[in-house]
């Protein structure tokens, strides 16, 4: 037996060969088509690893047998050197080897159990193989971890993960997984797919995979040939060991071109970092060395104070400055900013990678930079503080003589004209009225002057200030300033003179303006009373009762009243006029006769007043007509409402009686049914009332009456009371032949329904024939309905609601209550039932087939059944089979209550 110290478990062999010989037929190795798999695999083994050392064997149980290339073997494998093999031929030189070589196995920590140097100085293939297969698993399988599997099991998970993503590969194994030939393809494609061409692999022709994946694997990947694809074909179970031999060749030579591949990627990685690190140096110089030559160049410029002592050169320099801040200095800001950052980052990167620290050259320090920047910032604020204070003086002594021209412009046009206007006499021909405006615009042009007086002492006070600051043409400013003096003392006394003759013009005219003012104050209000008088006496009115009318009659009687006054207004009005006329004719004034203050005359006056008087007597005979016309409609008010108060309560005491024979108030349902069908027949027995109604509304409407004091009832509710009541009776005879039936086909006794109306009746306060779900609830419990308080309640409620009210409406209604309760109080199938009577025609199966349908049942209802159950899709399903369990199910919805 082979054991392992410290590495785990590597396989299990036998203890003692002629004790054990049962226990190694179990293992394989006395198979005969396994024991020469595994000879032609371990001899390619051997031979892949011994002709590093430039040799190689050809029989493996006859060259290890004086144990020379045994121990060559274990120091090629192991990198070690192994004590100094004996040179003789004789037996125990052989047996020394072979021990020496059986140490070197057991230091690795390898027990070796029943293995003994002279069955392998023998030649014993058995033996033999098993420590090949030891030195195997040691020195090739057993390094193979994978998520701290053992050896064997890391080993499948890598080919597990490597032909996952291949078609027509599942690796569980290590014998028949790897029989067609499919899983050795798709390692070497899944690492190299530029040597196969995975998409033209077969699973049917695995002789030619399996001679496609070794000849690829010999000529480019170093492993030789250790399997012949004839024995792994027709034996019916490979050998594990010689399959997991030739896969772990596979797994090394993967497992270091990945370690080459790695090791190339950490060197392009650090170039790359440092050809990085490089480039960022170089471009810092560059920045650093293109920002101070911009900063030495524009020093200069900045530190310069010449000007031409102008505002316009002053104003251009100021422009260069602007035109420098908006367009030159902004790129060479973020030229800065980049040169920090750069340089920022290359100092991260050098201090992540375990560099030394970067040095600018002397003199493109960051901080001289950074000192550089400084003193070009201060010759900016020190240019600009210049550039601004210059402007300012300047500025000052255009704008003062800008002023006094703008002022002085704007004085000569406000004075134009104004002589000639004062010297004018043109207030001698006018109106009192227009004498008034002249002299509120002369007191507007006083009060216009007087303001002016501050605007002329300011353009008096920038002529001398201009003077001080002895500005270049004062000679030309001082003589306009005298002329503006002179000007404004004309314009003064001129005022004085123009106030005084329109002063004496105004009293002339005083009188006659009285006399207009008071023609206008009393004409504007006779007039509308005049306007609204004749629109009143034409004005269409509408009126619906006698009593509408006859207060129209009163208030025209009222207004009749009143037009001797009115008259007396009209004679004195009409008077103002002839006095404004006398007074205009004796003292010869042009125009006086026009009124300033309206546009009305006495003709207009005169007109209207005579229309009025023509109105009222028509006015009179309007009235009338309209109330014989009111007098007729209360006729028809009466009329109707006589009928309606006999037709409306007989509708309502019907619907009342028949409200109550529908909830079960009186007597049996045979009872209920006889007395219903007697109303029905009562209620079309008096549709000739309605018919009348009918006859006298059509009248109603006719004569547009809209409104009825007399009766609270309309046609139109009386229709549809009637229509209700018709519909009632219709609907609960429906409802009494319902329940009839479902009395008669469930077994219902009487008393049983007269329980369940009298308590469903006993929650519907409101008499709706409908229980909210509270009232349903409490209606359950009444009837002995156990229904929890706690959450399972609550859930077995809302499944009940969910039958007696499948829509939601929020509501449940009596024949759904006692639909509920039918089936509460009689046996009903279940759907539990209907899946034991299909497990009966199943033969126990959870699922039934076509045939078994077609031949246990009606051909209709077979048919039905096989169109709409769903196919099987649980464990142990044929072609065809169907689900009857969830088609009795869906039978019943979701829940048997």
């Amino acid at each position: 037996m082979i054991q392992t110290d410290g590495y785990g478990s590597i396989d299990p062999f036998v203890d003692g060969y002629m004790e054990q010989e049962e226990e190694w037929e179990r293992e394989g190795l006395l198979d005969p088509a396994w024991e020469k798999q595994q000879k032609k695999t371990f001899t390619a083994w051997c031979n892949s690893h011994l002709r590093k050392a430039g040799t190689g064997i050809e029989n493996i149980e006859e060259d290890f047998r004086n144990g020379l290339k045994l121990m060559l073997l274990l120091e090629v494998i192991s990198g070690e050197t192994l004590p100094k093999p004996d040179r003789g031929k004789m037996r125990f030189h052989k047996i020394a080897n072979v021990n020496k070589a059986l140490d070197f196995i057991a230091s690795k920590g390898v027990k070796l159990v029943s293995i003994g140097a002279e069955e392998i100085v023998d030649g014993n293939l058995k033996m033999t193989l098993g420590m090949i297969w030891t030195i195997i698993l040691r020195f090739a399988i057993q390094d193979i971890s994978v998520e701290e599997m053992t050896a064997k099991e890391g080993l499948l998970l890598w080919c597990q993960r490597k032909t996952a993503p291949y078609k027509n590969v599942n690796v569980q194994n290590f014998h028949l997984s790897f029989k067609d030939g499919l899983a050795f393809c798709a390692l070497i494609h899944r690492h190299r797919p530029d040597l196969i061409d995975y998409s033209r692999l077969s699973k049917d022709n695995p002789l030619e995979n399996l001679n496609y994946a070794f000849d690829v694997a010999e000529k480019y990947l170093d492993i030789p040939r250790m399997l012949d694809p004839d024995d792994l074909i027709n034996t019916p179970k490979p050998d594990e060991r010689a399959i997991m031999t030739y896969v772990s060749c596979y797994y090394h030579a993967f497992q270091g071109a990945q370690q080459a591949e790695t090791a190339a990627n950490r060197i392009c990685k650090v170039l790359k970092v440092n050809q990085e690190n490089e480039r960022l140096m170089e471009e810092y110089e560059r920045l650093a060395s293109d920002l101070l030559e911009w900063i030495r160049r524009t020093m200069p410029w900045l530190n310069s104070r010449q000007t031409d002592n102008s505002l316009a050169g002053v104003q251009k320099k100021l422009e260069e400055y602007r035109t420098y801040r908006r367009k030159h200095k902004p790129p060479r800001v973020e030229q800065k900013a980049k040169l920090e950052t750069n340089f920022n980052t290359l100092q991260t990167k050098l201090r992540l990678s375990n560099r030394p620290a970067y040095m600018p050259t002397e003199g493109k320090m960051v901080s001289d930079i950074a000192n550089a920047w400084k003193g070009l910032e201060g010759a900016e604020k020190a240019f600009e503080e210049w550039l601004l204070s210059e402007m300012m003086r300047l500025e000052r002594l255009e704008h003062l003589a800008e002023k006094f021209r703008r002022k002085a412009d704007a004085h000569e046009e406000w004075t134009r004209g104004k002589e000639e206007m004062l010297q004018s006499q043109d207030f001698r021909n006018c109106r009192l009225n227009e004498l008034k405006a002249l002299k509120k615009k002369h007191e507007a042009f006083e009060s216009d002057l007087a303001a002016h007086q501050d605007r002329v002492e300011q353009i008096a006070a920038i002529a001398q200030e201009l003077n001080t600051l002895d500005y270049h043409d004062s000679v030309t400013v001082n003589g306009r300033c005298q002329r503006i003096c002179d000007q404004w003392d004309r314009l003064g006394a001129l005022t004085q003179r123009r106030r005084q003759a329109l002063d004496d013009a105004e009293r002339i005219m005083e009188k006659i303006d009285i006399l207009h003012l008071e023609f206008a104050k009393r004409a504007a209000p006779f007039n509308n009373w005049l306007d609204g008088t004749r629109e009143d006496l034409v004005d269409i009115f509408i009126v619906h009762t006698v009593e509408e009318i006859q207060g129209l009659i009163d208030a025209h009687s009222h207004f009749k009243a009143t037009l001797g006054e009115a008259d007396k207004e009209y004679q004195s009005i009409v008077g103002l006029v002839r006095e404004v006329e006398s007074i205009v004719k004796q003292h010869q004034i042009p125009g006086g006769l026009e009124n300033p203050y309206t546009t009305l005359t006495a003709h207009d006056l005169t007109r209207k007043w005579g229309d009025v008087r023509q109105l009222v007597p028509q006015r009179d005979a309007t009235l009338q007509a309209e109330l014989r016309k009111q007098q007729n409609n209360e006729m028809l008010r009466r009329q109707f409402a006589e009928k309606a108060n006999a037709v409306g309560p007989w509708i309502e005491r019907q619907l009342d009686a028949v409200t109550a024979i529908g909830m079960g108030l009186h007597g049996t349902l045979e009872d209920q049914l006889h007395r219903l069908k007697e109303y029905e027949q009562g209620v079309y027995a008096y549709k000739p009332h309605i018919e009348e109604l009918e006859k006298i509304h059509q009248a109603v409407q006719e004569s547009m009456i809209f409104e009825n004091r007399y009766t609270q009832y309309t046609m139109e509710t009386l229709r549809v009371g009637w229509e209700q009541l018709l519909t009632s009776i219709n609907r609960n005879i429906n409802e009494v032949e319902n329940q009839i039936l479902t009395r008669d086909s469930k077994g219902i006794t009487q008393e049983q329904l007269n329980e369940f109306r009298s308590s469903f009746n006993h929650f519907d306060k409101n008499r709706t024939g409908r229980l909210a779900p509270d009232e349903f609830k409490s209606c359950l419990v009444s009837l002995g309905y156990s229904i929890g308080k706690d959450r399972q309640g609550d859930i077995d409620f809302q499944r009940i609601l969910a039958v007696v009210d499948p829509n939601s409406t929020g509501y449940v209604h009596f024949d759904a209550f006692l639909d509920f309760m039918t089936r509460e109080s009689t046996d009903t199938d279940t759907a539990e039932q209907v899946i034991d009577s299909f497990r009966i025609l199943a033969a126990d199966k959870p699922y039934i087939l076509p045939d078994e349908l077609r031949r246990e049942l009606p051909p209709d209802q077979a048919e039905y059944c096989i169109q709409r159950m769903p196919p099987y899709k649980g464990p142990g399903g044929v072609p065809g089979a169907l689900d009857y369990m969830s088609f009795s199910t869906a039978l019943y919805g979701e829940s048997d209550l």
